[in-house]
């Protein structure tokens, strides 16, 4: 169950990005105009925020960790240097819930300094959902939704509130919901990329592969080189046994990120299981995808059952050794392997 929470709270700190539309050339251009102020001015505490928030936000959108880098100093300088500004202490509170790494004192610390924006300023919209994730993390969720629900009294169309929502019903097992919470945030802001790259992961984990692809292709539509959703896409069409539309939609992929493990493995898989005479290329696609995972056991057995279907029983053995060196334990496997001895 921890480690369930731990996933979805990383996955909500990607959520809460707070409409940041920068892409990163502007961001690097806004960044360095922000590092020329600070140099002259480094305890302005306003241009500190400044910059911290812009990288925060490029470090959510992103999941960059050079961004985090210069977020944190700047939010834990600006608010040592000011603490009674509502601004220092919100980002400072961000950047505690966002950290990477962050701990259980983090996110309490967290808390606290949400709680107290909210005491100063009970319609900050932001705070509200930032203090109802800390409680999320705490599996609090009757609290997490109350925060969630005061924030869309405030404003019934906060895209972010509803991206919270969702999150907490989907900690709680409940599908349903959490896929109508993520919908209506779509509804509240059709540009909102992750929130239809969820959404179509959702629909692929419940096999509804063609509503699933739908909202792969409304993520790429909005940023062509969102990978996950490119991968989306190819993966919908193979399991709705497009394998043509699915190649093409992988090589686009690999043309947007050459080291996404799975597009080469799928590839592979697509060439071993559902195209004639293609083991040669099946086995180039599958070590492409071990160069990139090394301990990819699934690839490496599948090496070894192309090796098989080749009639090369010594390779097929030395892939089969791989994937039981990295899993000593996969049955598929062992079962081949005792089947060749």
């Amino acid at each position: 169950m921890k480690h369930l929470i731990s996933c979805l709270f990383l996955f909500l700190s990607i959520f809460l990005i707070f409409s940041c539309k920068e892409k990163g050339e502007k961001v690097t251009v806004k960044n360095e105009n922000l590092d020329s102020l600070l140099s002259k001015d480094p305890n302005n505490v306003g241009l500190l925020v400044k910059r911290g928030n812009l990288m925060l936000d490029s470090f959510l959108t992103k999941y960059n960790q050079k961004y985090f880098d210069i977020a944190k100093p700047d939010a834990t300088k600006a608010f040592r240097l000011d603490s009674s500004r509502i601004d220092t202490r919100l980002l400072y509170a961000d950047v505690l819930s966002n950290d990477p790494e962050r701990s259980v004192t983090d996110v309490s610390r967290a808390q606290f300094h949400y709680s107290f924006i909210v005491k100063k300023q009970p319609k900050n919209t932001k705070a509200l959902v930032g203090l109802s994730s800390t409680y999320a993390y705490f599996s609090d969720f009757q609290t997490a939704i109350q925060y969630v629900d005061q924030a869309l009294k405030i404003n019934p169309k906060y895209r972010d509130a509803y991206i919270m929502k969702g999150t907490i019903f989907l900690m709680q097992n409940n599908r349903k919901l959490a896929i109508s919470s993520y919908e209506t945030a779509v509804q509240q802001d059709p540009t909102f990329e992750l929130a239809y790259l969820r959404l179509g992961q959702l629909y692929t984990e419940d096999e509804k592969y063609q509503i699933a692809i739908e909202k792969f292709r409304s993520a790429v539509a909005i940023n062509p080189n969102l990978s996950e959703a490119l991968y989306g896409v190819a993966y919908c069409d193979q399991m709705l046994e497009r394998f043509n539309d699915a190649e093409r939609g992988y090589h686009e992929l690999m043309r947007v990120n050459d080291k996404y493990h799975l597009g080469w493995f799928n590839l592979g898989y697509i060439k071993q299981f559902h195209t004639e005479n293609q083991l040669d290329s099946a086995i180039i696609y599958y070590q492409m995808a071990i160069d990139i995972q090394p301990e990819f056991v699934k690839a490496w057995h599948n090496i070894g059952l192309c090796y098989e279907d080749k009639n090369d029983r010594t390779r097929a053995l030395q892939a089969y050794a791989k994937a039981l060196k990295y899993n000593p334990q996969f049955e598929l496997t062992k079962e081949r392997v005792a089947a060749l001895k």
